[in-house]
């Protein structure tokens, strides 16, 4: 499809007299709006939307934006193929930052209780890779409680990347802030996808964390870029923010050189124990159709990025994460945990997917920048650099 589908009024016959002119100011409004999306879609698709054009976009009649979103899918990937990934927490607990939202924090460890766990052996990491490979993951997924790796953990996680690749599957990690040399260290080695999530606007960042600021999120995020490692990047819903802050979190990615190939689209899970989990859990959650909404949105704005269904995922009915799908999310997280939170269960999700119809995609990891040569002669080994 070139542009996006035009969504034509309703017949203002088929309503009563007295909300005819509401109804068709509402529908010309709305119609206005989708019309103008189709051309500028249809001139450019990477198109970078105004933060007034994000608000519209939340805005619109959901069943509009959830047509709009699937129509824009369908233009990028195949309409019923989705990206699975197996996610594992490599290292647990005690880790310096003071995430709001998160178990895993030092800060809150006495009221969350969870166990900290040190880093886990490289054959236990490989073997629940062969796990997830052997259920239909296409890609692993590598977690650590960490404010940023240190120098003696490198040798560690490059390993990690090199073991799983061998494997066929995809590699991702979330390790904390990465410098320049970390990070061409992992494209070196072959990394696909590093994980840093920007979590919420940045008006609102200041309610979430105050041990790492807005902008070190984006130079970690640089960092991957220029490294040529795919990004990944997200948020969480539902913290207490705004939809303001939804609409500006939005923006943020549009404001990058070029918008993260993965974006998980979270809702907080509450955990008691941590300031936003009890905040939430005493004044309530936010509505499941605004998530789904904020996934429309983001499909919309970012056409060619994978949009993962995370954290929150395990609370929606079937018919919940059909609404998702057809929104636009084109990938989830398979297994029943996500590092320290409860997941969708893995025959539940096998269920729905033939249920709607929906098909794995296959693994496509990108080869490795250094690769090992041993020349026959001499035994002796080196490594070779290979072309971009």
């Amino acid at each position: 499809m070139a542009g996006l589908l035009n969504i034509s009024e309703p017949n203002a016959n088929n309503h009563s007299h007295n909300n005819t002119d509401s109804i068709l100011n509402n529908n010309n409004a709305s119609h206005d709006f989708l019309a103008s999306l189709a051309t500028d879609a249809t001139k450019n698709r990477e198109k970078k939307y105004s933060r007034e054009q994000i608000a519209q976009l939340f805005d619109l009649p959901l069943m509009d934006l959830l047509l709009q979103a699937q129509t824009i899918h369908r233009q990028h990937f195949s309409a019923n193929e989705v990206q699975i990934s197996t996610l594992l927490s490599i290292k647990t607990g005690n880790c310096p930052e003071d995430c709001g939202y998160c178990s895993q924090s030092g800060h809150h460890r006495d009221t969350t209780k969870l166990q900290a766990e040190k880093r886990i052996e490289v054959d236990k990491v490989i073997a629940a890779a062969k796990r997830a490979k052997a259920t239909g993951s296409s890609r692993f997924c590598m977690g650590a409680a960490w404010k940023h790796p240190s120098a003696k953990d490198m040798p560690y996680v490059v390993e990690l990347v090199k073991e799983v690749k061998a494997l066929g599957l995809e590699t991702c990690m979330t390790l904390g802030m990465l410098d320049t040399d970390q990070a061409a260290q992992l494209a070196d080695a072959g990394l696909d996808y590093y994980n840093h999530n920007l979590d919420t606007s940045r008006s609102y960042y200041e309610q979430v964390v105050s041990t790492r600021s807005y902008d070190e999120r984006l130079d970690t995020i640089a960092n991957v870029r220029n490294s040529g490692i795919n990004v990944c990047s997200g948020n969480i819903v539902g913290m207490g923010e705004s939809r303001d802050d939804r609409i500006d979190w939005v923006h943020e990615l549009l404001k990058m050189p070029k918008a993260p190939e993965s974006i998980p689209v979270n809702l907080l899970v509450p955990i008691q124990g941590t300031p936003i989990g009890d905040k939430v859990l005493a004044e309530g959650q936010l509505s499941v159709l605004e998530w789904i909404r904020t996934i429309a949105v983001t499909r919309i704005c970012c056409p060619t990025s994978y949009v993962r269904l995370s954290a929150g995922r395990e609370s929606l009915s079937d018919a919940e994460q059909a609404l998702a799908f057809m929104a636009g999310a084109n990938s989830f997280f398979y297994g029943d945990k996500l590092l320290t939170t409860g997941n969708a269960s893995q025959s539940g999700d096998d269920r729905l997917m033939r249920e709607l119809g929906l098909t794995k995609q296959f693994a496509a990891p990108r080869a490795p920048k250094q690769v090992a040569v041993l020349d026959a002669m001499s035994g002796h080994q080196s490594q070779v650099v290979l072309a971009e």
